[in-house]
């Protein structure tokens, strides 16, 4: 069983270089996931890596792919033609 380390708000607040009450707006609207434990919230370390973009989730990096695939197949020319300037 792998041991998961988890941070609370103020913590990921000072990683980000945010403030808490932006931090808790991410969790509340749900772009942050975290587990709330009494009155306190907890973030994972894998939700912060993906958060800092150091891992991207499947989910992630499969949406990223379809989204090249589409400016590629929608603006490949426009692509071309600025890459020649």
């Amino acid at each position: 069983m792998v041991k998961e380390n988890y941070i609370t708000i103020p913590q990921l607040a000072k990683l980000l270089n945010i403030s808490r009450i932006a931090v808790y707006k991410k969790v509340k609207a749900g772009l942050i996931p975290a587990k709330k434990i009494g009155k306190t919230y907890i973030i994972s370390d894998r939700d912060i890596q993906n958060i800092l973009h150091k891992r991207l989730s499947s989910k992630s990096k499969k949406e990223l792919d379809e989204a090249i695939d589409k400016v590629l197949r929608e603006y490949s020319e426009v692509l071309k033609l600025l890459g020649n300037e």
